[in-house]
């Protein structure tokens, strides 16, 4: 947890938020938290009904993630026989995040992105794979 630049306001704002759970519930509390939280800058702000379509085959970019994860999982289990470190589950994860980038949002020639894999050495080859 960060540190609290100021712990005064901040015991304020629970003190606050306690009084109205005693006073009015706790569903009114969690209201105002809720409340609180879908009106900051960082909540979409395109409602999902104005959201465009999907730009790309995404049966193709399923495949193409399925290709990646099996390739990963190969590196991986080949790289333990040498005694090199690396964690299936976590490029397992990541996998559909690039898979995003390097189809919709890096583009190249204008972008240039430096991967370094440090928990899954599946991500370090890929921008070559993808150069060709």
């Amino acid at each position: 947890m960060e540190e609290d630049l100021d712990p005064q306001e901040t015991a304020e704002w629970l003190e606050s938020l306690e009084a109205v759970r005693r006073a009015a519930g706790p569903e009114r509390a969690d209201y105002l938290l809720k409340r609180l939280a879908t009106t900051t800058r960082y909540i979409n702000t395109v409602p999902t009904s104005e959201e465009p379509g999907y730009p790309g085959d995404l049966e193709l970019e399923e495949r193409i993630a399925a290709y990646d994860r099996w390739n990963a999982a190969a590196m991986i289990t080949r790289g333990s026989r040498l005694g090199l470190g690396g964690h299936l589950a976590t490029y397992a994860s990541a996998a559909w995040l690039y898979e995003v980038g390097f189809n919709h949002f890096f583009h190249a020639g204008r972008d240039q992105v430096y991967f370094q894999g440090h928990a899954s050495p599946a991500s370090t080859p890929e921008p070559f794979l993808r150069a060709g």
